[in-house]
């Protein structure tokens, strides 16, 4: 049975891996389908005030590792704003809101209300995000019925370099582990490509993870988690193993750096429900204890057969775990 959505409250702020799939896992999104993906994610976040650090798009599945700020007031200037870069001026609630604020100087309360409804909600977000693709799909290709397999996964990953460093390279490298490029650099629907040809947006989102304080620092150090650690220097000049390779040395026993493990699908960036410290697993465990059996005692698990030691899931996934 699938576990309940596990999320902070709106007071906290929160970031997560979320994954969704195409249905029957049916490779539906060509070219022009994730440009609009990768368009309508970044205009999206704006409106709701959600940070995207990063993205992939692929054939039939998308990653985006957002971050859901600590709810704060906004004003009927600020929704209108939003609203307007959003929806257009002929949008139905904007046309709405500007009537208002001719009649009385405010936003229609139904307006606002409407309006804040999808502000700071991952859930609510990615609702929008998948309808509103869906309905822009359906339109093009002149059919009708379910675009996504199901609901939406995600992730609740701790604000710390570690977890968000490790999930942002994975979710950048899904490309090189389907063989579709060599360097991520190379494929241009996914956030790593977009911060390199200038999306500010996105390079505020990478350098977010290091402490790096300029765009070029950040982006040798986020290279190097991804590439360096692995066996590939910057100048490409060695090889890494290969994904063969990889798994006959897990298979031995073998211990495999950081970036070599990334170039495998490891099941606890997308079902591992929550990815941190066993600390902040632990707090999160504390939280939904009702959702879990009562002989367990604690929420955190390792990520077998990984290095990451600093690192732990809230399920102890076992059976093909990372291939």
């Amino acid at each position: 049975m699938r576990l309940a959505r596990i999320k902070r409250g709106v007071s906290e702020g929160a970031v997560y891996h979320c994954i969704s799939r195409t249905v029957g896992g049916q490779l539906l999104l060509d070219e022009a389908c994730k440009a609009k993906l990768a368009g309508l994610l970044m205009s999206l976040g704006r409106f709701c005030g959600l940070e995207v650090i990063t993205y992939c798009m692929m054939g039939n599945h998308f990653h985006v590792l957002v971050r859901v700020p600590a709810a704060t007031p906004l004003s009927d200037e600020e929704l209108l704003g939003r609203a307007r870069d959003f929806y257009g001026r002929q949008g139905c609630l904007v046309v709405a809101a500007e009537e208002g604020f001719r009649a009385c100087g405010k936003m229609p309360g139904f307006v606002r209300e409407t309006l804040m409804g999808r502000m700071g909600d991952v859930s609510v977000f990615m609702k929008e995000f998948k309808q509103r693709f869906s309905r822009w799909y359906n339109r093009r290709h002149d059919r009708f019925g379910t675009l996504w397999a199901e609901r939406f996964k995600s992730v609740l990953v701790e604000e710390s370099e570690a977890a968000l460093r490790t999930v942002a390279a994975y979710i950048d490298l899904n490309p090189v582990r389907a063989g579709l490029v060599a360097d991520p650099k190379d494929y241009r629907f996914c956030g790593f490509a977009a911060a390199l040809t200038g999306s500010k947006p996105l390079q505020r989102g990478l350098m977010g993870l290091f402490p790096e304080k300029t765009w070029s620092e950040a982006l040798a150090r986020y290279r190097e988690a991804m590439f360096l650690q692995g066996g590939l220097a910057g100048a490409w000049s060695k090889r890494a193993l290969d994904r063969e390779q990889i798994q006959k040395v897990l298979r031995q026993g073998g211990r495999l750096s950081e970036a070599e493990i990334l170039r495998l699908r490891v099941r606890h960036m997308t079902d591992g429900v929550v990815l941190g410290s066993r600390e902040f697993v632990n707090e999160m465990f504390a939280r939904y204890r009702p959702l879990f059996g009562p002989r367990r005692q604690d929420g955190a698990r390792p990520i077998r057969g990984a290095p990451w030691k600093n690192l732990a899931t809230l399920r102890d996934l076992r059976v093909r775990a990372i291939g």
